[in-house]
C-alpha cells in the first residue's frame, strides 16, 4: 500500500449540502491532515436529472466556510482529473469495452416493465429482488432481434456465483456478503451514463484513493464495488463506513429534527468552529472527557480507531452548548459583525447608522453576547430596546408587579433617575439609594424595576440596560406601571 494516505470526498450535487455530508467530509479531511496525506474533492454528477452546478457551488462554498480545503479536485485541479464524472465518460467507456471483451459484462435488453414483473414475482415468493440473468447468455441472433425492436441496452456486470465477498472495514471489522444475493447489476445505463457503483471504482483507482471513508449507507454498495475492483484487476482501498446520524428520537435525521443543511446552520448564525467541533463528536470519541476542540486539536487527536459503529445522535442542545462557547470567544467588534445579517433581517440595522447611533447599537448588541447560542437569537434578545410595549414573559413575571411595595419603588425610581447622569456606577448607586429610602431588600427593589422595563425576570444587569434605554424610556415604562396599577 502507498505510504501517503489519499482520501476523497465525492458528493452528488443534487440538493443542499446535508450536515451528514459535512461530517463525512470532515472525517476525510481530519485523516488526510493528521497523516500528511491528500484530500481530493470529486463531483459525482452522473444523476443528470437531479445534478446542478448550483448545488455544486453550494457544496464548495460550505466546505470553504467550514475551513476544509482540498489538495486536488474541482477548482484546484491536479494530475488525476477531470474531477467531474460527466467529464470522464470516455474513461469509463474504455473499461466497459474491456469488461465486455473479457466476458465479465454483457448487454441487457430487458425493459423496465419486464424487470418490475421479475421483481414482483421474486417478492411474491419471499425472495430478495435481484436480476435473474435473463440476458446473460444471449446469442448474436437474439441480440440482433432486440436491436431490431429498438431496445436500448444497459450493460450489466456478470456476478460470479457462490463467492464470499469480505469487506475489511476500519469501523466494522470484516463484513461478509454472499454473491448469490446480489444479482447481475447495471454498470452502464441505456443512455451510456455509468452507474455510481461502477464509476466510483474507476475514479478511486485512477485517483489513487487508498482510504474510502464514507457513510454507513454505502456499506451495502461495497460488495458490488469489490467485484468490479477484482474484475478490473485493481487493488482495493481500505474502507471505513461511519455511523448513521439519528435525530434525538433515534430515527434517521430529517427536516422534522430541525435544519439539515450546512447553509441553514450558516444562515442561523452558527460558527464554522462550532459546527466542526460538534460534527467531529458525532461518531468519534476522543481519548478524554474533553468536548471543546479547535480544528488544530481535532487534527492532532483524530484517529479512525476511535470512530464508533453505533449510530450518532444529533443533539441540538449539545450543538448549541458547543457553539455558544465559540460565540463567547468573539470580541465586541467581531460579535457586532457576526450579528449584522440578523439585525438587518429584522430592520434593527439600516446601514445608515453612524457616530453615537452606531456606538449605541454596538453596546445594545453586546448585551446579548453571553446569552445567545447562535446569531439568529440576537434580535429576540435585544428586542426590548426597539419596542415601545413591554410584554410580560409569563404570568409569574406579571405577578412581580402586584406586590404592595411596587408603587413606592416606582415613584422612588422616577425621582432618583432624574438626579443622575446615566452610567453603570450611578445606576448601581441609584438602587442603593432606593433601598435606603424605602427600607426594602435589594430584590424587592430591582426585580420590579427589571420587570417594568423589560417584561423579564432575567437578562443583562440593570446597570447595563438602563443607560442604553435612556431616562425618557425608563420613566415612561415605570410611569405606565404606576398608571395601570400593576
Amino acid at each position: 500500500m502507498a505510504d501517503e494516505i489519499r482520501v476523497r470526498f465525492a458528493p452528488s450535487p443534487t440538493g443542499p449540502f446535508h450536515i451528514g455530508g459535512a461530517r463525512s467530509a470532515l472525517f476525510n479531511f481530519l485523516l488526510a491532515r493528521k497523516t500528511g496525506g491528500k484530500m481530493i474533492l470529486r463531483i459525482e454528477d452522473t444523476d443528470l436529472e437531479r445534478s446542478s452546478r448550483e448545488s455544486e457551488e453550494n457544496i464548495k462554498a460550505a466546505l470553504k466556510w467550514l475551513g476544509m480545503d482540498w489538495d486536488e479536485g474541482i477548482d484546484v485541479g491536479g494530475p488525476n482529473g477531470p474531477y467531474r464524472q460527466t467529464e470522464r465518460l470516455d474513461i469509463y467507456k474504455k473499461y466497459t469495452e474491456q469488461l465486455l471483451a473479457e466476458g465479465k459484462a454483457y448487454y441487457c435488453y430487458c425493459t423496465d416493465e419486464e424487470l418490475e414483473a421479475e421483481r414482483q414475482a421474486l417478492l411474491a415468493k419471499g425472495e430478495m429482488p435481484r436480476y435473474m440473468g435473463h440476458c446473460r447468455n444471449l446469442t448474436p441472433e437474439q441480440r440482433a432481434e432486440y436491436e431490431k425492436q429498438g431496445r436500448k441496452p444497459t450493460v450489466r456486470f456478470k456476478v460470479p456465483a457462490n463467492q464470499q465477498i469480505v469487506v475489511h472495514d476500519l469501523v466494522r471489522g470484516d463484513v461478509t456478503f454472499d454473491s448469490n444475493g446480489i444479482g447481475d447489476f447495471v454498470i452502464v445505463k441505456s443512455d451510456g451514463i455509468p452507474t455510481y457503483n461502477y464509476a466510483v471504482v474507476i475514479d478511486d483507482h485512477l485517483m489513487k484513493i487508498n482510504h474510502v471513508i464514507r457513510a454507513e449507507e454505502h456499506l451495502s454498495n461495497t460488495p458490488r464495488q469489490c467485484l468490479v475492483y477484482d474484475a478490473l484487476g485493481f487493488e482495493k482501498p481500505v474502507f471505513g463506513h461511519i455511523s448513521l446520524i439519528l435525530g434525538k428520537d433515534h430515527t434517521k435525521m430529517s427536516k422534522r429534527h430541525g435544519a439539515t443543511s450546512v447553509d441553514q446552520y450558516r444562515q442561523l448564525g452558527y460558527l464554522p468552529a462550532g459546527i466542526n467541533n460538534f460534527l467531529a463528536l458525532l461518531g468519534w470519541a476522543p481519548n478524554s472527557e474533553q468536548e471543546i476542540f479547535s480544528m488544530e486539536e481535532l487534527i492532532k487527536e483524530f484517529s479512525m480507531e476511535h470512530v464508533a459503529k453505533n449510530p450518532a445522535v444529533f443533539d441540538l442542545d449539545k450543538l448549541n452548548f458547543i457553539n455558544q462557547h465559540y460565540v463567547r470567544q468573539l470580541n465586541e467588534e467581531e460579535f457586532f459583525e457576526f450579528a449584522k445579517p440578523h439585525l438587518q433581517t429584522v430592520g434593527y440595522l439600516k446601514g445608515t447608522e453612524n457616530g453615537e447611533q452606531l456606538d449605541w447599537l454596538k453596546k445594545v448588541v453586546w448585551t446579548s453576547h453571553e446569552h445567545v447560542c447562535y446569531g439568529a437569537q440576537i434580535p429576540e434578545y435585544i428586542k426590548m430596546y426597539f419596542t415601545e410595549d413591554v410584554v410580560m414573559e409569563n404570568e409569574e413575571t406579571a405577578q412581580v408587579l402586584k406586590a404592595a411595595t411596587v408603587p413606592q419603588v416606582m415613584q422612588s425610581f422616577i425621582e432618583e433617575i432624574g438626579k443622575i447622569e446615566l452610567d453603570a456606577a450611578n445606576v448601581k448607586a441609584l438602587f442603593k439609594s432606593i433601598q435606603k429610602s424605602t427600607g426594602l431588600k435589594g430584590k424587592d427593589v430591582f426585580m420590579p424595576v427589571r420587570v417594568a422595563l423589560t417584561g423579564n425576570q432575567h437578562g443583562p444587569e440593570l446597570a447595563e440596560i438602563i443607560p442604553l434605554f435612556g431616562k425618557e424610556k425608563c420613566i415612561a415604562r415605570v410611569e405606565r406601571v404606576l398608571k395601570n396599577g400593576n
